[in-house]
């Protein structure tokens, strides 16, 4: 038995043992802390499986920003969580959902275990479009280029939860501050960490935008440890969330959807096709649009983590 495959069952026992937990305890946040655990754990497993680019979504959407939006859920819960403890789910409901996992888990072990021979696979029609881009990262060309609507559409609907966020403010506090005013110790440790973390942070963030042409990082992921650092310093109340209403917000959360389109509808001129790219300028196109896209989607996860309004607006 190798080193290699003790980790690898570890790991499993591991994803399944923080998977069980999560699901049977009790407090609403002991369970999101399970939660994280489980996230940061699969971002392991698909290391191990080489497929970094999903670990780095996992780890910074899944486990990272999806944690931190559970994490306020259920503080602002904790009130109401003894009066609905009478009505957690009865046994049967359990049995119905440990019965449909069960079904799914054999599903998905028979998939793995018995393949189709050979394999359905799409790369020969993802790969013809892709050659003339000059983008090193087949996953990245694959999301900007083959597959480029689908991507523009995750970036609308994470616009759209925004919104959705927004409208839950009574309406005398539309256009104002995000959430409850944080204030954190003047010598606390987590005013420390906001106070050194943000720039490592931000560097990082760049780093894994531009290296997301050739290798595994990207928009999603760099605009997520943008945000992770926003929220880091608005959490030890060194700052405060702006006021939904200031023009420059509304303007951060648009601009990266508004660029693809952009960059979309120009393919209709040159190359001749909806979000089709230019000979020669496929890949500065790309990285441009990757740009925008990082700084939308930053300012749009720290928003939606921070809350509906819930302050009158500034003067």
């Amino acid at each position: 038995m190798t080193a290699a495959l003790v980790l690898d069952a570890g790991l499993v026992l591991l994803v399944l043992g923080v998977a069980v937990w999560t699901v049977v305890t009790g407090p609403a946040f002991s369970a999101v802390v399970g939660f994280v655990a489980f996230g940061l754990l699969l971002a392991l497993a698909w290391v191990r499986l080489a497929a970094v680019d999903v670990a780095l979504t996992e780890g910074a959407i899944g486990s990272g920003v999806t944690g931190g939006v559970l994490i306020v859920a259920a503080a602002r819960l904790r009130a109401t969580e003894a009066a609905s403890a009478a009505e957690r789910p009865g046994l049967g409901l359990w049995a119905a959902a440990a019965g449909l996992a069960a079904i799914v888990t054999v599903g998905l072990a028979a998939l793995v275990l018995f393949p189709a021979s050979p394999p359905p696979t799409l790369a020969p029609a993802a790969a013809a479009p892709l050659a003339s881009l000059d983008v090193g990262n087949p996953v990245t060309a694959v999301l900007l280029a083959y597959r480029s609507v689908d991507t523009l559409l995750e970036k609308v609907v994470l616009l759209l939860a925004l919104l959705g966020v927004w409208s839950l403010s009574k309406d005398r506090f539309w256009g104002g501050l995000p959430g409850p005013r944080r204030t954190g110790r003047p010598n606390g440790a987590l005013v420390l960490t906001g106070k050194l973390l943000p720039p490592v942070g931000i560097v990082v963030a760049i780093y894994i935008l531009w290296v997301g042409a050739i290798a595994p990082g990207g928009a999603f992921q760099g605009g997520a440890i943008l945000a992770a650092m926003w929220l880091l310093v608005m959490t030890a109340g060194l700052r405060d969330a702006p006021a939904i209403g200031r023009r420059w917000v509304r303007l951060s959360v648009t601009v990266g959807p508004a660029v693809f389109l952009a960059v979309g509808f120009a393919g209709f001129a040159l190359p001749g096709g909806f979000l089709s790219y230019p000979d020669h300028w496929a890949k500065p196109l790309i990285i441009a649009v990757e740009v925008v896209l990082t700084f939308s989607i930053a300012v749009i996860l720290g928003l939606l983590v921070a809350g509906p309004p819930e302050r009158v607006p500034p003067r």
